[in-house]
């Protein structure tokens, strides 16, 4: 969930930069338009290693390559890294011709001026804007503006659950609503084993979990003039929920608070761990020795137990898009590549093997996206998924908030009380770190 020099940098945008001066920057591509001959690709860490991303796509770009000239020099990125290398390039004007966003950075980053627009003639140069889904296209920037990126993958939240560990404890299905996950997590916490696996110190799947559980609780982090809004009650309370699960109902195993690089889904390949919350988790499952059979899918837990709209959303509108940097040296062959990795031929071929499913309209009516685990994905997407708030401060959202979970994670694993009262104070403070409006 990731994403020079303008005129205008946004003061939370400007001030991520400045954390991340320490982080360099790759220097951009060495074509040009008249002699388009290399471009450079910042992708995010999709797979299970960056070994494994690697392994995907090489052969993609060696395809792009025969069938255009241009060579596409290729760096995966880690998600722990990402938004502050993309930071550090905006603001010292040295970066990728074409890089991975999460989507729900899109408007941080296009508050930049750093990315290119995707206006109605950009869009053309790659087929149309028609050909993407509308909810992946609400992920892309402000409204009312033109898009700063365009959708590669879409993913959803769901429950993967690990039916060997449901079996022994005489589980049948897998819960719907959240009480009915705390009780079932009971069953399943015990001998030295855990019910569900959480990333507590992975800022962006904090965000993701609360932002969700928020709107479970008629929260939405920001007012609608855009405003910072952590504190109000509905939204300490989804905090305090997501927390709970380990430090009051202990079906979280204290070592998840410094998990941040997906070891909760190694433990649930390995048996340690009955649960998780994730999306498009298939692809590390298979990487890690999991065969189909082992795991199942299921919505995602919604208070009523039917996921649908408002209170009963069970997702945020996840994603990756892709962007071009302005100042690229190789508009041309980045368009190009962009036009290249959005065909449906490269959608089908991408998203299958990162168990994600194509934002595409024609790639997506593939055979391959109907199975029954990527089926829940499509159903979520279209009907009980919300895109997180679209504002320029959405990163920094995501670092002060995700920082405040992390912090709270780690009281819980030290056995410190976690109460109404230390959550809200520490979402109090993150929302003084927020620039003022």
């Amino acid at each position: 969930m990731r994403r020079i020099r303008a005129a205008a940098v946004g003061a939370v945008t400007l001030s991520l930069v400045l954390t991340a001066a320490a982080c360099g920057g790759s220097t951009g591509g060495s074509g040009s338009d008249k002699q388009p001959k290399t471009l450079t690709y910042w992708a995010s860490n999709q797979g299970a290693s960056i070994e494994v991303d690697k392994k995907v796509l090489q052969p993609e770009l060696d395809r792009f390559e025969k069938q255009t000239g241009i060579k596409v020099k290729l760096e995966v990125v880690p998600w722990a890294d990402l938004l502050n290398r993309i930071l550090t390039a905006a603001t010292s004007g040295q970066g990728p011709d074409v890089l991975n966003i999460g989507n729900t950075w899109s408007a941080s980053l296009q508050s930049t001026g750093a990315l290119l627009p995707w206006d109605a003639k950009n869009f053309e140069a790659i087929g149309g804007k028609d050909r993407f889904v509308e909810s992946a296209l609400g992920s892309t920037g402000v409204q009312a503006q033109d898009p700063a990126a365009v959708p590669l993958y879409s993913m959803a939240y769901a429950l993967y659950y690990n039916k060997k560990m449901f079996k022994d404890a005489g589980i049948e299905k897998p819960p719907a609503t959240w009480d009915e996950l705390i009780a079932t997590g009971q069953k399943l916490t015990k001998d030295g084993k855990a019910a569900i696996g959480v990333e507590g110190a992975n800022l962006s799947n904090n965000i993701h979990q609360v932002f969700v559980l928020g709107k479970q609780h008629g929260a939405d982090f920001f007012t609608a003039d855009g405003k910072a809004d952590f504190t109000s009650d509905s939204a300490v309370a989804a905090v305090k929920q997501y927390v709970d699960l380990m430090a009051t109902h202990k079906i979280v195993a204290p070592g998840n608070a410094e998990y941040a690089q997906n070891q909760s889904l190694s433990d649930f390949a390995k048996d340690k761990t009955a649960m998780v919350l994730w999306q498009t988790a298939s692809a590390t499952f298979k990487a890690q020795g999991m065969i189909d059979d082992e795991w199942g899918v299921a919505p995602a837990p919604v208070p009523s137990g039917e996921p649908g709209a408002g209170k009963q959303t069970n997702s945020m509108v996840a994603g990756i898009n892709l962007a071009v940097f302005k100042n690229t040296k190789n508009l041309d062959g980045a368009m190009k590549f962009v036009k290249f990795m959005t065909s449906d031929e490269e959608q089908k071929t991408l998203n299958k093997a990162y168990g994600s499913i194509p934002p595409v309209k024609t790639a997506q009516q593939d055979p391959a996206f109907s199975d029954p685990a990527l089926a829940v994905l499509r159903d979520t997407l279209a009907t009980s998924a919300s895109a997180l708030p679209q504002v320029p401060e959405e990163s920094q959202f995501e670092t002060v908030v995700g920082t405040a979970v992390k912090e709270l994670f780690a009281d819980a694993a030290a056995g410190r009380a976690v109460t109404t009262e230390s959550v809200k104070a520490k979402l109090e403070k993150a929302q003084q770190q927020m620039p003022k409006k």
